[in-house]
Formats: structure tokens, C-alpha cells, sequence
């Protein structure tokens, strides 16, 4: 898979679960159908990542050197929190409480494309990090990280 595409919005519920949006499930593998982590994102947000596709980046950083002051900080921000996460009988996740609070999930969600892995925003959030992004400040950063291709 090249990665997914689409922006889903998503509803929790009181006991802190949504549904995985269909145009979402629709894209995955049979064998990632069922089986999720749920981390914390670079931003305020969570990424949610396959299984599949967790596992080799999980075995990656786990071979980091250890001894590395900068290694074990950056291991201790990105693996602690990752939670195994599988869909309920009704196809819904339930967020860890610990990870709603870090991305301030409340209600209103969207789902959206990173890759191969979605991130979950608070929809708020999500748009308000859109609006603050100029049209000319995007071309400037699409020039710097894709100029050489």
C-alpha cells in the first residue's frame, strides 16, 4: 500500500469510542482490519498506525542504541503510550483515556491521511492548524522538503 488517503470525520462517544469510518476500512488490508496502535502524534494529535505497519518501525527503534541519553528520550516520547487497540463487535476503537487528554479529544474528530498510518485530531485543532497555514507559507514548505525530486 502507497498510503492512505481521504479525511474522515468521526463522532466519540461518553465511554471515549468512535467508528472506524468506512471510506477508512476500505482501504485497509484484510489482515490490518482488526489490529491497531494508537500512539501519540509529533503534534497534538494521535497516530494510528496498522499493525503491519507498526511492527518494523517498533522493531526499529528498538534496536537504537540504548546507551544514547537522546535514544532512551526519544524512545520513552514515542513508545510510551502506544496501546494495541482492535475494533469492537460494532467496529468501534476506544481511545485511552491518557491519549484522548494528550490530543484533547473530545467529540468532534477527523481522521486524516499520514502515509501509512491516519492521524486523529480534534476537529478544532485540525482546522485551526489549516487556517494558520498561508497559501505562500505551504509552497515555500513544498519547495523545501520536495524541491530536489
Amino acid at each position: 500500500m502507497t498510503g492512505f488517503l481521504g479525511e474522515f470525520e468521526a463522532t466519540v462517544d461518553s465511554k471515549g469510542r468512535f467508528l472506524l469510518p468506512a471510506g477508512f476500512r476500505k482501504q485497509l488490508q484484510p489482515e490490518d482490519a482488526d489490529r491497531f496502535v494508537l500512539n501519540r502524534g509529533f503534534e497534538k494529535c494521535l497516530s494510528l498506525y496498522p499493525l503491519s505497519t507498526w511492527s518494523p518501525l517498533a522493531e526499529k527503534i528498538n534496536g537504537l542504541n540504548d546507551f544514547d541519553p537522546k535514544v532512551r528520550a526519544f524512545k520513552r516520547y514515542f513508545l510510551n503510550g502506544a496501546t494495541l487497540v482492535e475494533p469492537d463487535t460494532a467496529g468501534r476503537l476506544l481511545l485511552p483515556a491518557t491519549l484522548k487528554e494528550y490530543a484533547a479529544l473530545e467529540k468532534d474528530i477527523v481522521l486524516v491521511p499520514a502515509g501509512n498510518r491516519m492521524e486523529i485530531w480534534n476537529t478544532t485543532k485540525y482546522k485551526e492548524f489549516f487556517d494558520s497555514f498561508s497559501p505562500d507559507a505551504f509552497s515555500d514548505l513544498a519547495g523545501q522538503v520536495m524541491g530536489g525530486l
